[in-house]
C-alpha cells in the first residue's frame, strides 16, 4: 500500500457508506501490475466486519456462460427460496440446477440482485469481483445490471479491471496510476539487493512508470551489470509484456517437468487442485509439485502469484505443448460432472478436424443454450465448426452458431458464421435459413426500414420447403413493416400484405396466428372492412387460453393492433394484459418492452392514468435494463391526454427525431397524432389541423390514421375549414362501416355531429354520448360532452350547455386531463358560471416523484415489496426505502393508509 493514501481513502469512504446502510459501486481500473488486486485486498481486510462475497474473471473461462456468476453465487444458493419464483426458476436454469427454457438474461440479473439484497439484509455486505476484464459476457451483463440497481441496499460492489467493457461502462471509477517517483524509488530499493547507480535507478523508475509489479519483478534475477546494460533493450513490448518476460525468465530456470506442471495449472481455469494433480499424474510429472518456486501456490485453489504469470506461461507455450496439457486435463475431467469443460479441453487438444470432439461441442452448445448461455453456445458452435471437415455438417453448425450469436447479441460473430455457412454447400432450405437469420439480425439490431424486405425474402424462399415456418416469417415481416411504417424501404406493409395473401395454407387446422396473418394481410390487400371479422377472431383468441404462451409472447402485441383496427377495445385490453402478464411471468423482457408500451396506451385511452403512469415507469425500467430500441408509445399517449404541454411537446419532438433516424415510421405517426390531441386540448386548432392531417394521411390503413381523422375533423371545424372536416369525417366513416363496436361508432357519431347542423348535429351528439357511455373510453366520452356543450353554447342554450360542460369538466378533472379540463372551465365561464380551477391530484400525492408514485400505487394494489421490485427492477430493500420516504411525504405510517392518502385519480381502476 506504499503511496496509496488517496486510493485507500476512496475505499474507506465506500466502506463507510456501506456501513451506514447505503450502496456504492466502484470500478478500480488500471494496467496490469499497478496494484488493483492489492487495493481490493485492502478493502476486504478493512471491511472484515462486513459480509464478503468474492469472484474473479478467468481468461480461459470467458466463453463459459455464467461461470463467474456461479463462482460468486455459490454461497448464496441456500437463499434461493427467499426470492420470487420466476427469479428462482431463472437462476436455477442458468446454473444447471433445474431444467427449463432459457430465461431472459435480465430476469437472471434481477434474481442476483434479490439474492445479494437478501444476503445484506441483516449485515452490510461487500462484493468484490477482480479481473473483470475476463468475465464471461453473461456474468458481466448480469453484474452490470446489479451494479446499476442496488439502490438502498447496504452493499458495496467493487470491480477490479484493466479495461472497462461495455457492460460496466458509466459506473463510478477509481483510476489507479503508477506510484509517485519517490515511492517508486523506495519500492525498487526494497526489491534490489545491491546498490543501484542513480541514473540506472531513474531509468527503471521512468520505464516502469511507477508500476509496482514491474518494479518488483523486472529486476528479479538480473545483475547490476545486466540492468545497466540496457533494461530498455527489451524491445517495443508494452509494460505487461516486459513483466511477463520477467516471469518467464524465472520459469525457464526450472526443470522441464516443473514448467509443464505450471502450464497445466495455467490451462486449467477453475483452479481445482485435485484436477491439476490428476492431470499431472496423467503426464507423469506429479513430483514437480515440490519445485514450483513461488510462482504457484496450492491450497483450496490453485493460484498464481499474479494473473500475468498465467498468461505469460500459456502464451509462450508451443501449440504442441498446449495440446498435451489440454488432453491431460480432458482425461482428468469427470465427463458426467463437467462435460462442457471436458469438451472445451478436448477441442483445445485437437490437432485438426475431429468429428467426435465436434459432436461433444455440439452437445455442450445445446446445454449452454438451454441455460440461456447464448454467448457460450455460440463459442461452442464456433469451435465445432473449426473441427468439422464434412461440408454439410460444417454449414449446419455454422448456421446454428449464427443463430446462437444473434440471441446473444453478438452480431459480428453471427455475420462471420453466416459467411462461413454461405461459403459451404447450401440447399434451398439452407439458403432460406441464411436469409432468415440475416433478416432477424437486421430487425434485432434496429427495428427500422431494412428488416421488412429481408424477412419477406426469407418467407418467400422458405414457402416451398416449410409452410408453417413461411407463415410465421410472414407474420414477423408484417411486425417489422408495422414498426417501419412509411419509413420502410422498398418493402412495407402493403408489399408484405399482398405477398402474404398468396402464402401456402396451413396443412392442419389454422392456428390463431394463421388467422391473425390472414386478417392483417387483408387490411391492405382488400380493405379494412373485409378484414374485420378475421381481426376480431384473432384478437379474441389471443386474449384467451387457447393460444399458447409462446404465440402470445411472439405476436400478442400484433393481436392488439388487430383489435384496434377492428375498433374492439375490450380485446385490446384483454390481449395486451395477457401479453404483459405472460412476459412478466416468463421474464421475457424484450417482449415486455413492447407489451407495457401497448398496455400503457390502452390504459391512457381508458382514462386510467394511474395504471398508465405505472406502466410508463415499468417501460422506462425495461428500456434502461435492456437497451431496447422500442420508442415510448405509451408515454406519448399519456402525456398528450394529460395535457401537460411542456412535457408532451418535448417527448413528441424527441420521438419524431429518433423515429426518423432509426426508420420507425409508425412511432413518428403516433407522435404527430398525439401532438394534434394536445393542440386541440389547448384550443390551438389551426396547428392541430396540420399535425392531424399529416398523421391521418400517413399509412391511412393503420388504426393510428383513424384516430388522427377524429382529431382532424375537430380541428378543421374549429378552424372554419368545413370542407376539410367533411372529407375527414367521410374517411372516418369508411373505417367504421364494417364494425359494430361502440368505440368506432361513437367516434364516428361525434365527428358527424361536428359537421352537421341543427337537429342532425344534436341527434349525433346524443348518439355519440350514448355509444361511448357503453365503453371504457372515459376520455372520449368526456370530449363528446365537451363538444356537445360547446355546440349548445353557440346555439345560445346556456342552461343546457352548462349541464354538458359540467359533466365534461368533472370527467376531465377526475381522469387528470388538465388541458381539456381547462378548456371546459373556460367554456363554462362563457356561459356565465363561475368555477374555480381543480385538478385531479391537488393533494400531497403531488409531492411524490414519478417512481415514488408508481411504487405507492403498486403497493396500494396489494403488491409485496419483492413483487414491486420485480416489476421495477429494484431490490426489495430499495422498495422499502422508497416506501419510508412516501410515508413521510404523505404523513401516513402504514401500507393500509396508502389508498386513502393517494389522489383518487391515482388509485382508480376501470
Amino acid at each position: 500500500m506504499l503511496g496509496r493514501q488517496a486510493e485507500r481513502a476512496v475505499l474507506d469512504d465506500l466502506l463507510a457508506t456501506v456501513r451506514s446502510g447505503a450502496s456504492q459501486v466502484l470500478v478500480v481500473r488500471g494496467e496490469a501490475g499497478v496494484g488493483k488486486s492489492a487495493l481490493l485486498h485492502y478493502a476486504t481486510e478493512s471491511g472484515a466486519d462486513l459480509r464478503i462475497l468474492r469472484a474473479a474473471g478467468v481468461e480461459s473461462e470467458m466463453e463459459l456462460a455464467f461461470a463467474a456468476l456461479h463462482q460468486l453465487c455459490v454461497p448464496l444458493l441456500d437463499r434461493m427460496d427467499q426470492i420470487p419464483e420466476p427469479q428462482r426458476r431463472a437462476l436455477a436454469t442458468v446454473f444447471g440446477l433445474a431444467p427449463g427454457p432459457a430465461p431472459d438474461r435480465f430476469m437472471v440479473g434481477l434474481a442476483v440482485l434479490s439474492l445479494i439484497s437478501d444476503f445484506a439484509e441483516k449485515e452490510p455486505a461487500l462484493v468484490v469481483v477482480d479481473d473483470a476484464q475476463w468475465l464471461d459476457t453473461a456474468s458481466a451483463q448480469t453484474l452490470g445490471f446489479v451494479a446499476r440497481r442496488l439502490g438502498a441496499d447496504a452493499v458495496g460492489l467493487l470491480f477490479g479491471a484493466r479495461e472497462v467493457g461495455i457492460e460496466l461502462k458509466g459506473l463510478p471509477e477509481l483510476e489507479v496510476d503508477g506510484l509517485p517517483d519517490h515511492d517508486a524509488r523506495a519500492l525498487l530499493g526494497s526489491a534490489v539487493e545491491f546498490l543501484l547507480d542513480e541514473p540506472i535507478r531513474e531509468r527503471l523508475v521512468a520505464e516502469t512508470r511507477g508500476n509496482p509489479l514491474a518494479l518488483l519483478e523486472l529486476p528479479r534475477g538480473l545483475t547490476a551489470t545486466q540492468l545497466a546494460g540496457g533494461f530498455g533493450l527489451l524491445g517495443g513490448q508494452g509494460l505487461s509484456g516486459r513483466i511477463e518476460q520477467s516471469f518467464l525468465r524465472q520459469a525457464d530456470a526450472l526443470p522441464a517437468a516443473t514448467r509443464q506442471l505450471l502450464l497445466v495449472a495455467a490451462a486449467e481455469p477453475v483452479g481445482d487442485p485435485v484436477l491439476v494433480r490428476r492431470a499431472a499424474d496423467q503426464l507423469g510429472i506429479a513430483a514437480a509439485f515440490a519445485e514450483i518456486d513461488g510462482l504457484l501456490s496450492l491450497g483450496q485453489r490453485v493460484t498464481f502469484r499474479h494473473p500475468l504469470v498465467r498468461s505469460a506461461l500459456y502464451g509462450s507455450a508451443s501449440a504442441a505443448e498446449r495440446r498435451a496439457v489440454h488432453l491431460a486435463l480432458a482425461e482428468a475431467t469427470n465427463s458426467a460432472a463437467d462435460p462442457d469443460r471436458r469438451a472445451w479441453h478436448l477441442a483445445a487438444a485437437a490437432n485438426g478436424p475431429d468429428e467426435e470432439v465436434a459432436v461433444e461441442l455440439e452437445r455442450s452448445a445445446d446445454r449452454a443454450q438451454a441455460r440461456g448461455g447464448f454467448a457460450a453456445a455460440a463459442a461452442f458452435w464456433q469451435r465445432a465448426v473449426a473441427l468439422t471437415s464434412d461440408p454439410a455438417r460444417r454449414t449446419d453448425r455454422a448456421l446454428a452458431g449464427a443463430h446462437a450469436s444473434l440471441q446473444a447479441g453478438a452480431f459480428r460473430t453471427a455475420w462471420s458464421l453466416l459467411a462461413t455457412a454461405e461459403a459451404g454447400t447450401l440447399d434451398d432450405l439452407g439458403h432460406a435459413r441464411v436469409d432468415l437469420l440475416r433478416a432477424e439480425a437486421a430487425f434485432a439490431q434496429q427495428r427500422g426500414r431494412e428488416a421488412p424486405g429481408l424477412l419477406l425474402r426469407a418467407a418467400q424462399t422458405v414457402e416451398s420447403l416449410d409452410a408453417r415456418l413461411a407463415r410465421d416469417t410472414y407474420l414477423d415481416a408484417w411486425s417489422a413493416a408495422l414498426f417501419a411504417g412509411r419509413l420502410a424501404g422498398a418493402v412495407g406493409l402493403r408489399e408484405v400484405s399482398v405477398a402474404a395473401t398468396t402464402a401456402p395454407r396451413p396443412d392442419a387446422a389454422p392456428r390463431s396466428s394463421d388467422v391473425l396473418l390472414d386478417g392483417l394481410a387483408l387490411v391492405f390487400a382488400e380493405g379494412r372492412n373485409a378484414a374485420v371479422p378475421l381481426l376480431k377472431q384473432a384478437a379474441t383468441a389471443f386474449g384467451g387460453p387457447e393460444v399458447t404462451a409462446e404465440e402470445v409472447l411472439r405476436w400478442g402485441w400484433l393481436a392488439t393492433a388487430a383489435a384496434a383496427t377492428a375498433w374492439d377495445f375490450e380485446s385490446c385490453l384483454t390481449t395486451a394484459s395477457r401479453q404483459v402478464e405472460t412476459a412478466r411471468a416468463a421474464g421475457a423482457l424484450a417482449v415486455l418492452a413492447v407489451g407495457v408500451n401497448v398496455l400503457g396506451q390502452v390504459a391512457a385511452m381508458a382514462g386510467d392514468f394511474a395504471e398508465a403512469v405505472s406502466l410508463r415507469a415499468e417501460a422506462d425500467a425495461v428500456r434502461e435494463a435492456t437497451g431496447t430500441h422500442v420508442l415510448q408509445y405509451g408515454a406519448l399517449v399519456l402525456s398528450a391526454f394529460r395535457g401537460r404541454a411542456d412535457e408532451a411537446f418535448g417527448l413528441i419532438e424527441d420521438t419524431i427525431a429518433r423515429a426518423t433516424a432509426e426508420g420507425q415510421g409508425t412511432a413518428a405517426q403516433y407522435a404527430r397524432w398525439t401532438k394534434s390531441v394536445i393542440l386541440n386540448a389547448l384550443s390551438r386548432h389551426d396547428e392541430a389541423l396540420l399535425w392531424a392531417t399529416s398523421a391521418a394521411e400517413d399509412t391511412p390503413e393503420l388504426f393510428v390514421s383513424s384516430w388522427a381523422l377524429s382529431e382532424q375533423v375537430e380541428a378543421a371545424v374549429r378552424s372554419g375549414r368545413h370542407r376539410e372536416a367533411a372529407a375527414a369525417w367521410a374517411r372516418l366513416r369508411e373505417t367504421t362501416a364494417g364494425t359494430d363496436e361502440y368505440w368506432g361508432l361513437g367516434l364516428e357519431a361525434r365527428a358527424r355531429a361536428l359537421v352537421r347542423r341543427d337537429a342532425e348535429a344534436e341527434q349525433a351528439y346524443g348518439e355519440a354520448i350514448e355509444l361511448l357511455t357503453g365503453t371504457r373510453l372515459r376520455p372520449d366520452l368526456a370530449r363528446a360532452h365537451l363538444l356537445y356543450g360547446e355546440w349548445l353554447r353557440r346555439e345560445s342554450r346556456r342552461r343546457d350547455a352548462r349541464t354538458q360542460l359540467r359533466t365534461a369538466y368533472d370527467l376531465f378533472t377526475s381522469i387528470g386531463m388538465e388541458a381539456f379540463a381547462e378548456r371546459a372551465r373556460r367554456e363554462l365561464q362563457a356561459t356565465g358560471e363561475t368555477l374555480r380551477r381543480r385538478t385531479a391530484a391537488s393533494s400531497a400525492g403531488e409531492e411524490l416523484t414519478p417512481q415514488e408514485r408508481q411504487i405507492a400505487v403498486l403497493v396500494s394494489d396489494g403488491l409485496s415489496n419483492p413483487e414491486v421490485g420485480a416489476r421495477l427492477f429494484l431490490s426489495p430493500r430499495t422498495v422499502e426505502w422508497h416506501l419510508r420516504k412516501i410515508f413521510d411525504k404523505l404523513s401516513i405510517s402504514s401500507r393500509r393508509q396508502l389508498r386513502d392518502a393517494l389522489p383518487e385519480a391515482e388509485t382508480a381502476r376501470t
